[in-house]
């Protein structure tokens, strides 16, 4: 079964005089463990289509499973609870809150999760190491290169192991170097059986993905297999 079906996603945006049309008649489906890059130049629909994944928004029309489960027209609670629950973000800018540190940063998606401080803790702790961060534990973002804040939000994101994790430009603000790290660490990500969407602009991070999903004026231009 796969862990992604899109069916005829449209969404359209209603403003003040007119209607504007975004996504047209999206169908997708990711399996298991696939690592899939969204490409397509600006207003294409990258970041709609992103946000209808994220159950950050809901469609239109069309219908979207998740993990089996239709949540195209959930309620703004029950979307709240499926993002926390099946959905992990890494987001171009880290997004990390300031005053927490490495370890209370990892540990927010927990504590909205209502898991226990101890195995929370814990948790966080295997993360943090996981991403290479074990000697950072302590430190605040600010005490932080823009390549390990990276690593703090891929380890957030992993915090509740998600059925999904959903990248935007995740090396959209970092050097070659930092960015090959990252790549290295979302490549482990899959390895380990994650199934990865990531929207990016750079060929390279696109050639890692089992799947590139070229997004043209909203609709699906066309979809290569590596």
């Amino acid at each position: 079964m796969p862990i992604v079906e899109l069916d005829k996603i449209c969404k359209t945006y209603q403003m003040r005089s007119f209607e504007l049309p975004v996504l047209r008649d999206i169908d997708l489906s990711f399996g298991h463990g696939q690592y899939v890059a969204i490409m397509g130049p600006s207003g294409s629909g990258k970041s709609t289509l992103l946000n209808q994944l994220g159950c950050l928004d809901r469609p239109t029309s069309g219908r979207y499973k998740l993990g089996g489960e239709d949540v195209s027209q959930l309620d703004d609670n029950a979307l709240s609870a499926i993002r926390g629950q099946r959905i992990g973000f890494v987001f171009q800018s880290y997004n990390l809150i300031t005053q927490l540190n490495v370890i209370e940063n990892i540990e927010v998606p927990m504590f909205y999760q209502g898991i226990s401080e101890k195995q929370s803790r814990e948790r966080a702790r295997d993360l943090a190491v996981q991403v290479g961060l074990g000697d950072r534990l302590g430190h605040r973002p600010y005490e932080l290169s823009g390549g390990q804040q990276q690593r703090v939000g891929i380890a957030r994101a992993m915090a509740n192991d998600p059925l999904v994790i959903l990248a935007d430009e995740p090396t959209g603000n970092l050097d070659s170097e930092s960015g090959a790290a990252i790549l290295s660490i979302l490549d482990d990500l899959q390895n380990r059986g994650k199934t990865l969407i990531v929207v990016t602009h750079d060929e390279g991070i696109a050639g890692r993905a089992d799947m590139i999903v070229q997004l043209l004026d909203g609709r699906i231009e066309r979809i290569e297999q590596n």
